[in-house]
């Protein structure tokens, strides 16, 4: 039986440095293993790198990723992941919100929308800048007042505000995310 993250999609990471010679080269040309599934079996996140400062610093091999995927980056840090989306009709009306959530650490129970108002059962924010970029298929980017389609190719600069995502296709849909930490928007 496969576990639920291997019902993924694998994200190949191939990771540039510098050999014992000090010339660049591939240190890792491998699937990432920093994979997790977030309240389906088919929902879930790949992390591929993060840093934990700026300017960041790329000395070193150690893996990065190491140790627990959190939906926020790392204090003064940023983190480079791909989140696999299923169709909202495969998984809504099962989903296990407040346990998805909780499974990305303090910084994902923190961000949940408790509102009760909310537009999507995905509502969320976090202190941060997150580029977010359509890799395969199409996605409603959902927040407080509209929405708006975004399709392959197309990017959405989300800055700290309340949002969620829905897959209104029958396809999954992957979405390349880089998040940079920052000062937290005040609530009103």
């Amino acid at each position: 039986m496969l576990s639920p993250a291997a019902r993924l999609k694998p994200i190949r990471r191939i990771i540039a440095g510098l050999d014992s010679q000090g010339r660049s080269t591939v240190l890792v040309d491998s699937n990432s293993p920093h994979v997790q599934t977030v309240g389906a079996d088919n929902f879930g996140v790949t992390d591929l790198w993060k840093t934990f400062s700026a300017p960041a610093d790329n000395q070193g091999v150690e893996d990065p990723c190491l140790g627990p995927i959190t939906l926020a980056p790392p204090p003064r840090g940023t983190v480079f992941r791909v989140v696999e989306f299923p169709p909202d009709k495969d998984y809504i009306a099962t989903w296990r919100r407040d346990e998805a959530f909780g499974n990305l650490g303090e910084s994902g129970s923190e961000a949940v929308d408790h509102s009760g108002t909310a537009r999507h059962s995905g509502m969320h924010r976090t202190a941060s800048v997150d580029y977010a970029f359509v890799l395969e298929g199409e996605i409603w980017a959902i927040l407080d007042t509209t929405e708006v389609l975004l399709r392959q190719g197309d990017v959405l600069i989300q800055r700290g505000t309340n949002h969620a995502w829905s897959n209104r296709t029958s396809a999954q849909t992957l979405v390349g995310f880089v998040l940079i930490d920052a000062h937290p928007v005040p609530r009103s």
